[in-house]
């Protein structure tokens, strides 16, 4: 399955995130049933020998996958795609020139810059080209700071931007509000709702990062169309805490802590 007629459909895509550096977790995300997953080598613990491998496994399962780069280098972005990442989400980008850059890294001259050496990206696709990879790459730019909301009309005009993915911590922190992806914030509300809206005007995929199914369904409804529902690590944490909890109420056991 390729993730690019999802972004160009009308219907919302749901995806998942990996921080764990694991083939095995980027395999039972995979197969788990999400349109796509995202290994995270920016925050998660993700080297680039393990995106790889993380890469190869969601290959297994026929689920696109992402990679979120470490930074908006076209180093960074080149040697994911190489790998066999369809897309990359690009932490930061404030300005058009930014997201110029990112755009640049995605696809190769003349609208871009990425250097020619697919390696896996090619791997089962008789037709690979220059001109067909340019077709199929995603670029998601994150969207995540006072400026870059400020400045979004201009960085969606760039052509190439796919998608803007909407970082709601980071955004929280850049306006000096309490850093969170639940939202309680009527100031942070007001300021997603305001990138949904040039989103919406632009033509442009909204995205945002999720860590609750109330959350995916809210924003779903909103209009947002690339959600992310949740990460391996999250998805551990909450259901061994809820195990764990279960066994407490009902044995009595409590535990080391």
């Amino acid at each position: 399955m390729r993730l690019r007629p999802m972004i160009d459909s009308d219907g919302p895509s749901v995806g998942g995130w990996c921080s764990i550096p694991s083939a095995f977790c980027a395999e039972l995300m995979g197969r788990a049933g999400f349109d796509w997953v995202c290994v995270d080598t920016q925050h998660g613990l993700i080297g680039y020998q393990e995106m790889a491998a993380m890469l190869q496994a969601l290959a297994v399962t026929g689920t696109p996958g992402l990679v979120r780069v470490a930074w908006n280098a076209r180093g960074e972005i080149g040697k994911a795609l190489d790998a066999g990442a369809q897309g990359v989400i690009v932490p930061m980008v404030n300005t058009p020139d930014d997201a110029a850059r990112a755009v640049a890294a995605c696809r190769y001259p003349p609208e871009g810059e990425r250097s020619f050496g697919p390696v896996r990206a090619a791997f089962g696709l008789d037709d690979y080209s220059p001109a067909n990879a340019n077709d199929d790459v995603t670029c998601i730019v994150q969207v995540e700071t006072r400026q870059a909301v400020e400045l979004l009309p201009d960085i969606l005009a760039v052509p190439g931007v796919d998608v803007a993915y909407v970082g709601p911590a980071d955004l929280a922190v850049s306006y000096g509000f309490a850093p969170s992806f639940a939202v309680p914030d009527m100031r942070h509300l007001d300021v997603l709702d305001k990138i949904l809206q040039v989103c919406q005007d632009a033509g442009t995929v909204a995205g945002i990062h999720c860590t609750a199914a109330s959350d995916v369904v809210h924003w779903i409804g909103q209009g947002f169309g690339f959600v992310t529902a949740g990460s391996d690590r999250g998805y551990m944490a909450r259901a061994a805490g809820a195990e764990l909890a279960a066994i407490r109420q009902q044995t009595a056991w409590s535990g080391s802590r």
